[in-house]
């Protein structure tokens, strides 16, 4: 995997997200105990510069505790920083697992299936959330709700038993015989 021209295949996870790339899972990753703010806290923290400062308070850290709550707020999470994590509805848990990439301060975001488990009123708003990240981050997003790859992507790869079938824009995707045939059969 090349990025900004360097081999980053053999990188560890932790290296890859040091160097701007943010991910989150298909499963959600969030630690249910801790509030909101403090999982975001966390996130924040792995990028703080405090190696000297193991015995200091963490919740005194005014820079990672601004960085936490920015990325609650771009996560439209703000007015739940104080709510426990497992308290959240699923959509929310989503949300905030998002808040603690952004925490991280990426430039790319790799997205699996974010929309996963969602109803139409969860997916509408991460769809939402999604269109606001955008002019910010570059994202790769695998996900199956093709109505929210359509709404989100500029570009759409479509994958068959792991080998690409089409790549393009959506009109493209859309329009493609070989697509229709694949995902919804031939008559």
């Amino acid at each position: 995997m090349i990025y900004r021209g360097n081999d980053i295949t053999r990188f560890a996870a932790d290296r890859r997200s040091r160097i701007g790339i943010g991910r989150s899972y298909q499963k959600t990753n969030i630690f249910p105990g801790f509030t909101a703010f403090e999982n975001c806290r966390l996130a924040a923290q792995s990028r703080a510069p405090r190696a000297l400062h193991l015995l200091s308070d963490a919740a005194s850290f005014r820079p990672v505790a601004s960085a936490a709550q920015s990325a609650l707020d771009a996560a439209r999470l703000g007015s739940r920083a104080g709510r426990v994590a497992s308290t959240l509805s699923h959509g929310e848990q989503r949300q905030l697992e998002i808040a603690m990439v952004l925490a991280t301060r990426p430039q790319v975001l790799l997205l699996d299936e974010p929309l996963a488990g969602m109803g139409a009123e969860e997916a509408s708003l991460m769809v939402d959330l999604l269109h606001t990240l955008k002019p910010s981050h570059a994202f790769l997003l695998v996900e199956h709700d093709m109505d929210a790859v359509f709404a989100v992507a500029d570009v759409i790869t479509v994958m068959v038993n792991g080998e690409v079938l089409e790549s393009g824009p959506p009109a493209q995707i859309r329009a493609s015989v070989a697509v229709r045939d694949a995902y919804l059969g031939t008559e």
